[in-house]
């Protein structure tokens, strides 16, 4: 799969955020972490609660709903591992971030 632009380099969240980026049907969840950039489904799997307006706790994002937490690199649930939320690559080129979806 191609990777196809997101967002620009200068819309990217702080360190130790999260934000939501609109792509197409879908809303992507990008999160920084010590300038590590992450992206996954922005939709907890409990409720379909916005993970994007949640917080980061070390190397997980928590819901804002109900406090459900994901690897961002995996996006392996806290509490069971083998629920995931699909995790997508990132690159940044050109001051554009790419995502491979």
């Amino acid at each position: 799969m191609p990777y196809v632009k997101l967002t620009t380099e200068s819309e990217l969240p702080g360190d130790g955020e999260a934000k939501e980026f609109e792509f197409g049907d879908k809303v992507i969840c990008v999160a920084n972490v010590n300038g590590t950039i992450t992206a996954m489904d922005n939709v907890c799997l409990h409720m379909g609660g916005p993970l994007g307006q949640g917080y980061i706790e070390g190397d997980k994002i928590v819901c804002p709903w109900h406090g459900w937490e994901y690897d961002l690199k995996t996006g392996a649930m806290g509490d069971d591992p083998k629920s995931k939320v699909p995790v997508y690559p990132v690159k940044t080129e050109n001051g554009d971030v790419l995502i491979e979806i």
